[in-house]
C-alpha cells in the first residue's frame, strides 16, 4: 500500500460522523463541543495518529531533494487530525474532566509517546533535514526566515530525542518516554483527587470568623455543590498558603487549614503522589543520561533562553540570600504583632497571611477586606482586562452566546482587531469546580497559522470560588492581578501573526512563555485602567483616591516572602532535577527529608515560608511542563522588569507603544530568536536591575 493510500485508508476509519473528522465549520474553527462525546476522543486520536504517520512516510519516502515545502511546510501540514482531538482533549481533561476521561487520557498517554518517537527517532528525517541543511548551507535552497528557523529547531529537536543514538538506547529512551508521560497524567490525577478531598468542612460558621460575607456565601455554595447539606467547604488552591489564612482570625482553623494544603500527596492513602515523585525524577535522570547531558536540568536548560545550568543557578543564587534576609525581617515584625495576642507565641506558617495582612493594615491603613468590594468580576474584566487591551492594541471584545463552550460556565467573546476585521475568539472559564484542577493557565484550542488559514482560539481558565446564584463575584487583589496575568499568556495567542502552526504564539521556550504574560500585570495598577474598573459593586462609587495611592505605596510590601516561598519551590525543583539515577531515594519516606536538606542548602529553609508548592503537589515540576523549569517565572521576570521600563520610558498605555510590543514581541510568536525579538523591541540584552528593584533586593 503507498503512502498516500495508507493516508486515506486512515481517514475512512474514523467515522464521518466524527466532529474530529475534519475541521468544525463554526466561526474561527471553535470545536463543535455540542457535538462532542467522550466516545470521539479514542477513535479520533487511533484515526489521528495513523494519519500523521503515513503523512509523514510520504514525506520521508520521497527521492527528490528536500526543500522547504516538501520537507519543512509539509511537516507542518500534517497531523491535523491529532492536533484537533487533542487540543480539544487536553483542555477538557485540565478542565472539565471525569474518571472516565482520566482513565482514557491515561491509556493514551504512552501510545501518544510511541507516536511522537516514531516520528522523532526515524533516523530518516533526521538525514533529509541534514540533506536540506546542506542545500541550504550550499545555496541551492534559501528557505523563508521562519521556515530556517524551523529547520534549526526541527534539527535541534530529533537530535535531543535521540535520533543517532544507538538501537538499543533508543529502545530504553522509548520506554522512558511512554513511563514518564504515564506518571505525569498519574500525578495530576491524584493531586487533584487529593486536593478534593483535602477540603475541609465547616460546621460551625463562627469557625470561619474573618471571613468575608461572600466568601462564607461562597464556601456554602462550594459546600452544597459537593453534596453536602450543611456547613461550609473551604477548598484548597494549589498552592501552599491559601488565600482564606489572610482573614480567619481563629488561629486552630487557620492551622488546619495550612496542615491539610501542606500534607497533600504526602499522607499516605490512595493519592499519595510520593512514589510517582521518585519514579519521575529517576527515569527523567536515566534518560539525560542516556542523551549525554549531565540531569535533567541540563537537558531542560539547553533548550531554554537559558542554556545551561549554570546560568539558572547564578540566578537563584544571587536572588536568595536577599530574599530569604528579607523575609527573616518581615517575620519578627509579624511576631510581634502575633505576641500581642499570643503572649510568646512562635510565628508558624498559617500565621504569615493572617498578620502580614494585619500590618499592612495598620502600617498602610489598608485592609484587602475593604478591597474586594471594588473589584467585582464582570467590572474588572471589561472595564480592566478588555480596556487595557483595547487601548494598547485597538482590539475589541463582543460577547457570542450563540457560540457553545465545553462547559455551561465557559463563555466565549469574539475579538476584532481595530479595524473591524476578525482576529479570533477568546475562551473565559473562571470559577473553580472538582472536576478542574487547581491553579490558573491558558490553552490554545486553535493555532493562528497563514499556511493553514487559522485564526486563533484561546482559553483562560481561574479558579475563583462561585458564588450563590444572583450574587457578585468579588475578587481579592491577588485574583485581579492574576487575571492580568493570564489575559497576557491569551493575547500571545490572539494577536500571533505568523505563518507557520508550530511557531505561533506562546511556542516559545518555557523560560520566556512567562514573560508577555507578566508584562500585562501592569496594567492592573496603571491608574488611568484601575480607576476604570474599580467601582464600588453596590454605589458605584470609585475606590477612594487615597487607597490606590496606598495600594502602590506597599507593592514591596510582603515581598521577602512572596520572592523566598517563590524561590524554595524553584530550588527544589532544581534539586530533584539535578540528581544522577543513583541519587534518587528508593524510599517514599526520604522525599521529606530530602526537601528540607534541599532548602537548607540553598538558604532557604524557614519554617514560617513553606515553598510556594511542596514536593508531593509541585504540579509544575512532577505533572508535566515545568519540570526543571520552574525558575522560568524569574527568568521571565528580568525581561518583564526590563520592559515595564521601556513602556514608562515611552509615554506608558499608548496605542503607539501597544503596536510596538504587538509587532516586535507578541505577533512573531516562535517565528525566530525571541531573544532576538526582545533586543529588537529593547534595544540591547536584558538588564537584572529592575528585577531586583521591583523586588526590593537591590542595594
Amino acid at each position: 500500500m503507498t503512502s498516500e493510500a495508507r493516508a486515506t485508508s486512515a481517514t475512512e476509519r474514523l467515522d464521518p460522523g466524527n466532529p474530529f473528522a475534519v475541521a468544525s465549520a463554526l466561526p474561527y474553527g471553535l470545536p463543535d463541543f455540542a457535538a462532542i462525546r467522550d466516545e470521539h476522543y479514542l477513535p479520533a486520536f487511533e484515526a489521528g495518529m495513523a494519519i500523521e504517520r503515513a503523512e509523514i512516510e510520504l514525506i520521508l519516502a520521497s527521492s527528490r531533494p528536500p526543500d522547504e515545502d516538501d520537507t519543512l511546510l509539509a511537516i507542518e501540514r500534517a497531523g491535523r487530525t491529532l492536533h484537533r482531538v487533542a487540543a480539544v482533549f487536553f483542555n477538557r481533561t485540565s478542565a472539565d474532566s471525569t474518571p472516565a476521561l482520566d482513565e482514557l487520557e491515561e491509556q493514551l498517554a504512552p501510545r501518544l509517546s510511541e507516536h511522537h518517537d516514531a516520528i522523532y527517532l526515524d533516523r530518516r528525517l533526521f538525514d533529509r533535514l541534514e540533506a536540506l541543511q546542506a542545500r541550504v548551507g550550499a545555496g541551492e535552497v534559501t528557505p523563508a526566515p521562519d521556515a530556517a528557523w524551523l529547520l534549526h529547531t526541527l534539527r535541534r529537536d530529533v537530535l535531543r530525542a535521540g535520533v543517532v543514538a544507538p538501537d538499543e538506547v533508543q529502545a530504553e529512551l522509548r520506554e522512558i518516554n511512554a513511563r514518564i508521560t504515564t506518571l505525569e497524567t498519574t500525578f495530576g490525577r491524584e493531586l487533584l483527587a487529593d486536593t478534593n478531598a483535602s477540603a475541609l468542612l465547616i460546621e460551625d460558621v463562627a469557625e470561619l470568623d474573618g471571613l468575608p460575607a461572600d466568601a462564607i456565601a461562597a464556601a456554602r455554595q462550594a459546600a452544597a455543590d459537593r453534596g453536602h447539606d450543611a456547613g461550609h467547604l473551604i477548598e484548597l488552591t494549589l498552592s501552599s498558603q491559601q488565600p482564606v489564612l489572610a482573614s480567619l482570625t481563629r488561629r486552630d482553623v487557620r492551622r488546619r487549614v495550612h496542615e491539610a494544603s501542606v500534607a497533600r500527596g504526602g499522607r499516605g492513602g490512595p493519592h499519595d503522589t510520593r512514589r510517582l515523585v521518585l519514579d519521575l525524577a529517576r527515569l527523567r535522570a536515566r534518560r539525560a543520561e542516556l542523551l549525554g547531558y549531565e540531569h535533567h536540568a541540563a537537558y531542560v536548560a539547553e533548550d531554554a533562553t537559558a542554556k545551561t545550568t549554570a546560568a539558572v543557578a547564578g540566578m537563584l543564587a544571587r536572588l536568595a540570600p536577599a530574599a530569604a534576609a528579607n523575609a527573616r525581617r518581615e517575620a519578627a515584625d509579624l511576631e510581634r504583632a502575633l505576641q500581642a495576642d499570643v503572649p510568646g507565641a512562635r510565628l508558624e506558617a498559617w500565621d504569615w497571611p493572617f498578620y502580614a495582612e494585619r500590618v499592612r493594615q495598620e502600617r498602610y491603613a489598608l485592609d484587602d477586606a475593604v478591597l474586594r468590594p471594588y473589584l467585582e468580576l464582570e467590572r474588572v474584566v471589561h472595564e480592566g482586562v478588555f480596556a487595557a487591551a483595547n487601548q494598547l492594541y485597538g482590539i475589541t471584545f463582543t460577547e457570542r452566546p450563540d457560540l457553545i463552550g465545553y462547559h455551561p460556565e465557559v463563555r466565549v467573546f469574539e475579538v476584532r482587531d481595530a479595524d473591524g476585521s476578525e482576529l479570533g475568539l477568546f475562551l473565559a472559564d473562571w470559577y473553580t469546580r472538582e472536576s478542574k484542577r487547581g491553579g490558573a493557565w491558558m490553552n490554545n484550542l486553535v493555532d493562528q497559522s497563514h499556511l493553514l488559514g487559522e485564526r486563533p482560539v484561546v482559553t483562560n481558565n481561574l479558579n475563583i470560588p462561585k458564588p450563590p446564584a444572583g450574587e457578585p463575584t468579588l475578587l481579592s487583589w491577588d485574583e485581579v492581578v492574576t487575571l492580568f496575568h493570564e489575559f497576557g499568556h491569551a493575547l500571545h495567542g490572539l494577536l500571533s501573526d505568523v505563518r507557520l502552526p508550530s511557531q505561533s504564539g506562546t511556542e516559545v521556550p518555557r523560560d520566556f512563555v512567562e514573560y508577555p504574560s507578566q508584562v500585562n500585570e501592569m496594567w492592573a495598577w496603571a491608574p488611568a485602567i484601575l480607576q476604570r474598573y474599580a467601582v464600588h459593586h453596590l454605589t458605584g462609587e470609585p475606590m477612594p483616591a487615597a487607597w490606590v495611592e496606598t495600594m502602590i505605596a506597599s507593592r514591596q510590601y510582603n515581598e521577602g516572602f512572596a520572592t523566598t516561598e517563590y524561590l524554595a519551590a524553584a530550588l527544589l525543583d532544581q534539586a530533584w532535577h539535578r540528581l544522577a539515577p543513583g541519587q534518587v531515594p528508593d524510599d517514599v519516606d526520604q522525599v521529606e527529608a530530602f526537601e528540607a536538606a534541599a532548602l537548607e542548602a540553598a538558604g532557604v529553609r524557614l519554617d514560617a515560608v513553606p515553598p510556594r508548592y511542596r514536593t508531593t503537589y509541585f504540579n509544575h515540576a512532577f505533572g508535566g511542563g515545568y519540570s526543571a523549569a520552574y525558575y522560568s517565572y524569574i527568568w521571565s521576570e528580568v525581561l518583564d522588569a526590563d520592559t515595564v521600563g521601556w513602556f514608562a520610558e515611552n509615554g506608558g498605555l499608548t496605542r503607539e507603544n501597544g503596536e510596538t510590543f504587538r509587532s516586535r514581541l507578541l505577533a512573531r510568536g516562535g517565528s525566530m530568536d525571541v531573544m532576538d525579538a526582545f533586543r529588537d523591541l529593547r534595544g540591547r540584552d536584558p538588564e537584572i536591575g529592575p528585577l531586583l528593584a521591583r523586588r526590593g533586593l537591590a542595594g
